[in-house]
């Protein structure tokens, strides 16, 4: 039995590998919200900058998988 993979775009690996670090990142930022609901006051702060620093992330990479598809799909 012979198996073969077809990438249909440049970036397949590229575009793959942003995929799982935008569901990894995705439940972080879940895990950090349940973190809210026993957070006390001092560690409520941190898990606030955590948010918005996972937050920043998941920007960042929705903004990389929005330019290799415009690269693929002008």
């Amino acid at each position: 039995m012979t198996v073969c993979a077809v990438a249909f775009h440049e970036h397949t690996y590229a575009v793959w590998e942003l995929r799982e670090l935008l569901l990894e990142r995705t439940l972080n930022l879940w895990e950090l919200f349940e973190q809210l609901e026993y957070a006390s006051d001092a560690l409520r702060e941190r898990v606030y900058l955590d948010i918005a620093l996972v937050q920043s992330e998941i920007n960042t990479i929705i903004e990389q998988l929005l330019r290799h598809d415009r690269s693929q799909h002008p």
